[in-house]
């Protein structure tokens, strides 16, 4: 697969997934290509949301802005798509509504609903459906010319379920919860289709050139643990295992945001994940001194992701880069990837990611 395109020239983070030892941390930020940069706004001004998603070529040029902004800081991309890219695929309109973020005009109001989602029987193809992008991860990987790796990723299936019936955001998620008590059955048939149309999504992204692959569980806090265990868990674990049974060679990495120690454990220690990304309200010190012997006994290296907070950077230099060091520190004793505990937000100075980017550069290093 990797002699269709350049030769990579910055394995970095595929090195730290596979365990070995290196001379500093990676890193890359969650969002990293998008509202912040200016040259991305621009882009915004004449193309809607999902018009760059669904274009090969406005998504690659959107990849590729951050890695040339910030050349020979990053150590890996992220293709420009969505997460809710699925729920189209499966019959669904969703809309981006400036300001307010995804909005889909007929949500999931009962299970009845469901039938006016794509038959995902015979005929069903994924890779139809999302083809534009594959395209835009085949181009991407030519233009990056071999300077850094590129991730694909997905939604994770409660993640995608709860933005399915909420209609986008919400700060309870009382109906996507209401589902859960009131028709399970219907739930877990529904996440058993999205698990498997996120399956072959992820897999046509890596025949197109994917090289990392992540599941963003955006809403994973929202569970308690034993509801985590029954409605996300084990879609997470399919997926991860489905994936490394094709492509072993391919890291995958998990990121159930808000999930508690507990919980993550869980998930390092019993699915085929690579690595696990934490959020800004991670006990990642404890975690380490929990998880570290249980990994080391299975024989499975603990890769952890993240996990600065969001809002560090509109701090002045002084302080993202004291907090990009105490940060570093934490994650000393392990594989670890320099991130955020989440992604980049639309009101960012470009300037003040610059000065994390080298922080993490200087402050990684061993």
């Amino acid at each position: 697969m990797s002699a269709e395109f350049p030769p990579l020239q910055n394995d970095l983070i595929l090195r730290v997934f596979k365990g070995e030892k290196t001379e500093r941390a990676p890193v890359w930020c969650m969002r990293q290509a998008g509202r912040y940069l200016p040259e991305f706004r621009e882009i915004r001004v004449e193309f809607d949301f999902f018009k760059v998603c669904r274009t090969p070529e406005l998504a690659c040029e959107v990849t590729l802005q951050p890695i040339r902004r910030y050349e020979g800081l990053l150590d890996a991309s992220i293709i420009f798509c969505d997460i809710l890219v699925i729920p189209q695929a499966m019959g669904m309109e969703v809309l981006m509504i400036p300001g307010k973020g995804p909005h889909f005009p007929k949500p999931l109001d009962t299970p009845a609903d469901m039938l006016e989602l794509i038959d995902l029987g015979d005929g069903y193809n994924a890779d139809t459906e999302l083809k534009y992008a594959y395209d835009a991860i085949t181009l991407t990987r030519h233009k990056l010319e071999g300077k850094v790796p590129l991730f694909g990723f997905i939604g994770a299936p409660w993640t995608l379920m709860a933005y399915m019936i909420e209609g986008g955001g919400s700060k309870t998620f009382a109906k996507a919860k209401a589902w859960l008590w009131k028709y399970p059955e219907s739930v877990h048939e529904l996440l058993e289709r999205i698990t498997n149309v996120s399956i072959d999504f992820l897999k046509g992204q890596v025949k197109a050139g994917a090289q990392i692959l992540q599941v963003f569980d955006s809403w994973a806090g929202e569970l308690s643990h034993d509801d985590y265990m029954e409605f996300s868990f084990p879609y997470m674990k399919k997926i991860a295992f489905e994936l490394q049974k094709t492509f072993p060679e391919i890291p995958i990495v998990a990121f159930p945001k808000g999930l508690h120690s507990k919980t993550l454990e869980t998930i390092a220690l019993e699915t085929d994940y690579t690595g696990i990304s934490l959020d800004w309200t991670a006990d990642v010190e404890g975690l380490i001194s929990n998880l570290e012997p249980k990994m080391c006994a299975i024989n499975k290296p603990l890769v952890l992701q993240g996990n600065l907070d969001p809002t560090v950077l509109y701090a002045d230099k002084h302080v993202i880069e004291s907090k990009t060091e105490n940060m570093c520190k934490k994650f000393s004793s392990v594989k670890y990837v320099a991130n955020l505990g989440h992604g980049m937000m639309p009101t960012h100075d470009p300037e003040h990611l610059k000065w994390f980017l080298e922080a993490v550069h200087k402050y990684s290093r061993i």
